[in-house]
């Protein structure tokens, strides 16, 4: 299927992004969408969905006005297929790109990007510093509270729920569940 292999696609991660955020923003989205993978039924495509979860944001930090258009460019560089880039490109669907998102996992990538966001915020307000102790009821509390993470767009959230066809607490509670999956594993990368 793809002929990136992690390795490449983690080198072009930090060629691109130097920030611990959006470096513990990738290895989420690429949790995430693994544990989507399985979920859904595309458990032989793990590694394809986790990689596009990986690089999703690849030229976000070091192109935020180029955001999913200098993406092309810059995955090119590990000679990643058109489709690779098309799946990566179409989570900006509406806001910087206009490649609309059409496989279920481009789908799933739209849907979970903005609230990956919002879970990471709120796991960094708790005591516990962690997901695994967070419930469905005190995420959408904070899904409400239109002033916490302001940056992160409900409406996006909403549309990839709707694009889904799930409702608004399948999402939450899916994509909880998917944070909860690699929340070890990630902390263990970071800190190693």
């Amino acid at each position: 299927m793809e002929i990136v292999t992690r390795d490449q696609a983690l080198q072009l991660l930090r060629k691109y992004n130097k920030e611990d955020f959006h470096i513990l923003h990738a290895l989420t989205v690429e949790g995430v969408m693994s544990y989507f993978a399985n979920e859904l039924g595309f458990k032989d495509e793990k590694n394809y969905w986790g990689l596009v979860g990986l690089l999703h944001d690849i030229d976000f930090e070091s192109y935020p006005d180029e955001h999913c258009q200098k993406a092309k460019e810059l995955l090119k560089e590990i000679n990643a297929s058109d489709n690779f880039i098309k799946s990566i490109c179409s989570h900006g669907f509406g806001l910087c790109s206009e490649i609309k998102p059409e496989h279920i996992m481009e789908k799933v990538l739209f849907a979970t990007d903005e609230l990956t966001g919002l879970i990471g915020a709120a796991v960094r307000m708790r005591p516990s510093k962690s997901v695994m102790d967070m419930e469905l009821p005190s995420l959408k509390k904070k899904f409400k509270d239109k002033k916490f993470a302001a940056g992160c767009s409900r409406d996006v959230i909403k549309q990839g729920a709707e694009m889904l066809g799930w409702d608004l607490d399948k999402l939450l509670q899916n994509t909880l569940d998917a944070m909860k999956s690699c929340e070890e594993t990630i902390n263990n990368s970071i800190n190693n």
